[in-house]
């Protein structure tokens, strides 16, 4: 790769979040949680209102975060599995580019144990780096610093503390002579849901929940109980995308700062009778994603509906900040759309569950290998036994009347099949068992059918 810097180049912060469904959030319409902050940065933003999780797990969307490539690709379609150097990464690019890294957070891409210290050679190219793989204690969150093999501790509530870190990175470089790519990973909303701070627990109280309809009766006070405590993680956190927001206000940085917001999948919460993620529903595949550019000429905030991917997001922030996008990445480029452009008429997103991990997941919770297409207006799904789910999302929203086998919705199954073995070949996915991929991978399992992991 060639250096790239006869244009200037905006900062960028790139903040995620675990397990934020797009339906968790004001803008987006809902009328219980409370996120004021995102809702302002909505109006300030692009709104990509039809963004996917097309692989809804942790691991596998990091890593195509991280490479701009497709999970069958880099091999990270299932939890708790370590991220090759093969391709070249979102970091390793923007230095090439003359951009300072940094990563604070959540990382879910090593495979080495979801505690022990990552050295540097398994950092895809970051260099400031306060990191754990993965824990959702959030009182009591370890993280490493630099190249030092100590752990620490986050103090009080991870993402509170880690947002604090991002805020002096920021005051630290207001006025470097290099722009710098800062990724923040929060890991709530993920549960346990009873942990954030308390003084948002106290704003939600279960039994004024408004539950979606398509969430079962039999599930709806345990539904209504797990939610209030997602509303107060997603509220914690609208807090902190506040605090960063005035920070780069404060600081200057406002105008030169590409700023992203989003999250790596959704989360079920009772809604079909489903919880947590690994399914083809909305809930657990449409994540929020705002990027703000006030500083980019002809900056103007709209909604888009074009299906951003995971795979999209490198090559979408190199073209934005006028960087070559590596011959390695698989993804598209969603600048256009950015920039103000239409959608193509007919674009969708490939979904899929490679290996669902759990015996008991996939036995009792009605996980599945699956391969789908999720259009502007349709959801179409298939498992390994054939044609499994198709919505119209436009007439149903909550997808209570599966269609695959409506004789008045055949023509449209039929045009989306073609559409989804066009984009499985164009992937080179024979959609096998997800045990074949596992074996070509070669990685290990444990008795309950998932890739065995060490504290």
């Amino acid at each position: 790769m060639t250096k790239f810097s006869t244009v200037k180049q905006p900062n960028v912060v790139f903040v995620f979040a675990d397990q934020w469904r797009a339906q968790a959030t004001g803008y987006s319409g809902n009328p219980d949680v409370r996120t004021p902050h995102l809702d302002a940065l909505a109006r300030q933003s692009v709104n990509f209102t039809h963004a996917v999780s097309g692989c809804p797990v942790c691991t596998p969307y990091r890593a195509s975060l991280l490479t701009g490539q497709y999970p069958l690709t880099h091999g990270l379609f299932m939890n708790d599995v370590c991220l090759s150097n093969r391709a070249v990464s979102l970091a390793q690019a923007f230095t090439a580019g003359g951009y300072d890294t940094a990563y604070i957070g959540k990382w879910h891409v090593d495979g080495h144990g979801r505690s022990v210290y990552i050295p540097p050679e398994r950092r895809q190219g970051f260099d400031y780096w306060k990191v754990l793989e993965c824990t959702h204690d959030y009182r009591h969150s370890a993280y490493y610093e630099g190249n030092s093999a100590e752990k620490r501790y986050w103090p009080g509530y991870d993402a509170e503390a880690q947002t604090a870190d991002a805020q002096a990175y920021l005051r630290a470089h207001t006025h470097a002579d290099k722009p710098f790519l800062l990724v923040v990973s929060w890991a709530p909303p993920h549960d346990p849901y009873g942990t954030a701070p308390d003084s948002f627990r106290q704003w939600y109280d279960p039994q004024s929940i408004t539950l979606p309809s398509n969430v079962p009766e039999s599930l709806a006070g345990q539904a209504r109980e797990r939610i209030a405590g997602y509303y107060a993680h997603v509220s914690a956190l609208d807090a902190c995308v506040g605090r960063l927001v005035d920070t780069l206000r404060e600081t200057g940085l406002e105008q030169d700062t590409l700023l992203v917001f989003t999250s790596d999948h959704g989360d079920m919460l009772g809604s079909q009778g489903q919880w947590n993620k690994q399914r083809p529903y909305e809930e657990s595949i449409r994540v929020p994603f705002l990027l703000r550019y006030p500083g980019m000429s002809g900056w103007t905030p709209h909604a888009t509906d074009v299906l951003i991917d995971a795979p999209d997001i490198m090559p979408t922030l190199l073209n934005l900040c006028h960087l070559p996008v590596p011959e390695t990445v698989e993804g598209r480029d969603c600048s256009p759309q950015v920039q103000g452009h239409p959608a193509p008429v007919e674009d969708a997103a490939l979904i899929l569950c490679v290996q669902p991990f759990g015996q008991f997941t996939r036995m009792h919770h009605g996980g599945r290998e699956f391969r789908g297409i999720r259009t502007k207006r349709h959801t179409y799904v298939r498992s390994l036994d054939g044609p499994w789910l198709l919505y119209d999302n436009r007439e149903d929203p909550f997808q209570l009347h599966n269609r695959v086998a409506d004789p008045a919705f055949e023509g449209i199954r039929l045009a989306l099949e073609d559409r989804l073995q066009a984009g499985l070949k164009a992937r080179n996915d024979s959609f096998l068992p997800g045990s074949e991929y596992v074996r070509r991978w070669g990685y290990p399992l444990d008795e309950t059918g998932t890739v065995p992991y060490s504290n």
